[in-house]
């Protein structure tokens, strides 16, 4: 199946590498003109060798630049929120200072952007906004990821919060709820866990594989597209069984 988001504009934050990378890109395949942002300027812009219309610098937690920013950029057909970053530890090992930082990227940056975005989308009736969560927080705990779970979790209540009040006026919202996805982010995180890091965090695995980015925008894309226009205020979980109750 091709041109799935034909005529669609969408809007994707934290684009430069990893989930939102790769959804920028699975977007601009399937048709879509695709603003792809990110705070790193530079390797954002090079989203646009492959198909993606625009790029930008944008800082998510700075209220002012994003509002400034959907101004600039008019209305869309879809928002996928993709910005995050992954606290370790308990709740003793989080400061105030990461709780703050935790939960203004993680969650207050997607209700920047919604605010931000939404109006366009009720003027027009219709829109999809897609959030990247988390299995950890919405679904179980994972260990040390204490503020990390509470912040995925959030997001899964503000995404259904979004598709209940707006339900009735054409606007839908979902969460992807990744698990282990290989991204430059994780492959540092499994550095730090020593020089078997990657085996580690493969052997925690039932499939005895980590999950790609490509996997996730798949996703990314049928939420995006009007084939799941029957489909609000769900959270889908991509993690490789690691959820079910086979694991």
């Amino acid at each position: 199946m091709s041109n799935r988001l034909q005529g669609k504009r969408a809007f994707v934050t934290a684009g430069a590498v990893g989930i939102g990378r790769a959804c920028a890109l699975a977007f601009a395949r399937e048709g879509a003109t695709v603003i792809a942002t990110d705070l790193d300027e530079k390797t954002v812009a090079l989203l646009t060798r492959d198909g993606v219309a625009e790029t930008a610098k944008l800082d998510v937690r700075d209220t002012a630049a994003v509002e400034a920013m959907a101004k600039k950029v008019g209305d869309i057909d879809i928002l996928l929120n993709a910005a995050g970053f992954v606290h370790h530890g308990t709740a003793l090992d989080c400061s105030d200072e990461d709780w703050d930082f935790s939960f203004d990227l993680n969650v207050k940056s997607m209700h920047r952007t919604i605010r931000a975005f939404l109006p366009g989308m009720l003027a027009r009736g219709h829109g999809s906004i897609v959030n990247i969560s988390s299995a950890a927080g919405v679904f179980k705990a994972a260990p040390n990821r204490y503020v990390y779970g509470a912040t995925k979790a959030a997001v899964a209540a503000l995404t259904r919060a979004v598709a209940v009040d707006y339900i009735t006026r054409g606007i839908r919202c979902n969460a992807i709820c990744p698990g282990t996805i290989e991204t430059p982010s994780m492959l540092d995180r499994a550095a730090a866990a020593g020089p078997n890091g990657r085996e580690l965090f493969v052997s925690r695995q039932p499939m005895g594989r980590l999950g790609t980015a490509d996997e996730i925008a798949a996703l990314a894309v049928y939420l995006a597209s009007d084939e799941s226009a029957f489909t609000t205020g769900q959270s889908f979980f991509v993690d490789g069984g690691c959820s079910s109750a086979l694991s």
